[in-house]
Formats: structure tokens, C-alpha cells, sequence
């Protein structure tokens, strides 16, 4: 019985350690300066804006199709998606998109865009 107890000492000793530490976090969260919280607030806004900003351009580029395969290749290939949105979005607003990429144009761009893969090589000995 005494390692049951002294389990159970340990464990309230882990627990009040932890609360200590989340005390001490949240206390210093509430100090952190007003300015500071609103220039976070502030940018977190002007990134907010900034995408909503990204959506409108890419529904106004893309078809429906089209932007319906960004979103579901965003899930797995998130880098690549964010690339080709950043380059659609440049040629959109230098005027060299004239009509709404459909989705077997975004196939090839997504194609164009990937590495050549490498087709692998057996050496026998």
C-alpha cells in the first residue's frame, strides 16, 4: 500500500506543478502590454482581409470546377496550391489572364508546376 500512496502523492505533486505553470502563463498573457494585443488583433485582421481579398480574385479567374479542385488538392499538396494561387493572382493582375481557367487548364498548370519524376533504376550485380 505505501506505493499506491506514494503514486498518489506524486501524481497531486505533477498536478500542482502544471497548475503552477498555467497560473504563471495566464498571468503573464493578462500583463502583456494593450498595444501589443491590438497590433496583434490588428494584424491578424489585415490577414484576414488580405485572403478574403485572394477568394475574390480566384472565384473571379477561376471556374467553379476549378476552384473546387484547389480546395480539395490544398489538403494534400498545400504548398504547391499556395504557389500557383500566388502566380494566377500576379498574371490576373497584370492583365494576362483573358478568360476563366477551367478546370483542364489548372490540370496542365498543376502538371507544368510538378517536378519530373524520376523514373528509379535496378543495377544487378
Amino acid at each position: 500500500m505505501p506505493e499506491v500512496n506514494s503514486m498518489a502523492d506524486d501524481l497531486e505533486n505533477i498536478r500542482r506543478k502544471r497548475l503552477e505553470q498555467l497560473q504563471q502563463q495566464q498571468a503573464a498573457q493578462q500583463q502583456m502590454a494593450p498595444g501589443d494585443m491590438q497590433a496583434a488583433m490588428q494584424q491578424e485582421q489585415a490577414r484576414a482581409e488580405m485572403d478574403a481579398k485572394k477568394q475574390a480574385l480566384l472565384r473571379q479567374i477561376l471556374t467553379p470546377e476549378a476552384r473546387e479542385r484547389m480546395t480539395t488538392l490544398k489538403m494534400s499538396r498545400k504548398e504547391m496550391v499556395e504557389q500557383l494561387e500566388s502566380q494566377l493572382i500576379t498574371l490576373a493582375q497584370n492583365g494576362r489572364i483573358q478568360s476563366k481557367i477551367d478546370d483542364e487548364k489548372l490540370k496542365q498548370l498543376l502538371v507544368q508546376l510538378q517536378p519530373p519524376k524520376r523514373e528509379p533504376t535496378i543495377k544487378r550485380m
